[in-house]
């Protein structure tokens, strides 16, 4: 069951329906923060707006656009990126590293006792004991 009221359910269902019908663009300028641009619009530049996700979550969190920030609710660019997300056609936490990166000159787990450092554990060559 839904904890969100009818009110929000309704704005969240319009979102969705906007960010189908609208087209969109989408540049991941730092893992988690996603610049959304409405190209439906004569000055595409003037509707950029960047959509943040939680990087432990993947939750959207927030978005720039006038809405988001006047009523702070779900809008069409959140819908928009969680609508590509869910497809594929974007990732908003891309790898920094190559996959050439195989032994890292930044890899500090020598001298570690054995634990792993932060560069293997993140780019997953290494996991965390339990």
């Amino acid at each position: 069951m839904s904890t969100k009221s009818p009110s929000e359910l309704e704005a969240a269902e319009t979102a969705q329906k906007r960010a189908q019908w609208e087209p969109f663009s989408f540049d991941v300028g730092a893992p988690g923060l996603v610049e959304v641009t409405n190209e439906s619009h004569e000055n595409p530049t003037d509707h950029q707006y960047t959509v943040s996700i939680d990087d432990v979550t993947h939750e959207l969190m927030a978005c720039t656009c006038p809405y988001h920030i006047h009523w702070t609710a779900f809008c069409k660019h959140m819908a928009a990126v969680e609508n590509a997300i869910d497809d594929g056609t974007l990732d908003a936490f891309p790898s920094e590293d190559s996959e050439d990166d195989a032994d890292p000159n930044d890899c500090d787990c020598d001298g570690l006792g054995g634990f792993p450092c932060w560069s293997c554990v993140r780019t997953g060559r290494k996991e965390l004991p339990n």
